[in-house]
């Protein structure tokens, strides 16, 4: 079954939902993210994505404090993004309870920093975070786009082992249509030693069940969840027909 991760997007320490990436669409769903993260560890999910959409816009984590306060209080393995833009600010989410760290603007701006990183710490901990829109990369908490497209993104670290993707459709992220299903199964066809991980647009069970039979091997799923288009309930089954 593939894997579903839940995703907590952070403002103010609250978690909170964009729209397409725009900052003045937001709607808080949970002022505690704890409270989420304990809800999702309940019904058997192992892993969760958690972005620090202040820390992206201050090129700096902002949300460590939230990070800790989950690793310490849950078994959730978390991988965390947004603001790492130098090895301090790294280490600092890993001291934090980081399993993963993705790496999205640092790969675009400094792709020699990201190809080190992914030799020091492993391509088992270290994730490229990949946004775009309309096949170009974007940065910056998405405020900046780029001319790079995802696959020469991808192509840039294979050499340093590069495992693990977030491919992000930032036009579909938050609006509930449904994820870009052909742009996934070109990328892991293309790179099938790459984990592709499916984030944004994700509406519904069926939506991960297709994803499923594509042989797609995890997805990141938010709004969905957050709007009651997948229940809890729903993804406990999901996860005990593992």
């Amino acid at each position: 079954m593939i894997t579903i991760i839940p995703a907590i997007d952070l403002i103010g320490g609250e978690c909170v939902r964009l729209s397409q990436g725009d900052y003045d669409r937001k709607t808080t769903y949970f002022k505690d993210p704890l409270d989420a993260a304990k809800r999702y560890e309940a019904i058997g999910i192992k892993r969760l994505h958690l972005v620090d959409l202040d820390g992206a816009k201050a090129a700096a984590p902002v949300n460590l404090n939230v990070l800790r306060r989950i690793t310490t209080n849950t078994t959730l393995e978390v991988q965390y993004g947004g603001g790492i833009k130098n090895a301090d600010a790294l280490r600092a989410v890993f001291e934090n309870g980081a399993t993963r760290a993705i790496c999205g603007s640092i790969a675009v701006t400094q792709p020699e920093k990201m190809a080190a990183w992914l030799e020091e710490f492993g391509p088992e901990r270290i994730v490229l975070g990949a946004d775009a829109k309309n096949g170009r990369i974007a940065t910056h908490g998405w405020l900046q786009k780029s001319e790079i497209t995802i696959e020469q993104l991808i192509e840039k670290f294979i050499p340093q082992g590069l495992s693990q993707v977030i491919c992000t459709d930032i036009a579909k992220d938050g609006m509930l249509q449904g994820p870009t299903f052909d742009l996934y199964d070109k990328l892991q066809n293309k790179y099938p030693a790459v984990e592709i991980t499916v984030s944004g647009g994700i509406s519904s069970l069926d939506d991960i069940l297709r994803l499923d039979k594509a042989g797609m091997r995890s997805v990141i799923v938010g709004k969905a969840i957050y709007e009651g288009r997948i229940t809890l309930q729903q993804l406990e089954q999901c996860l005990q027909n593992e």
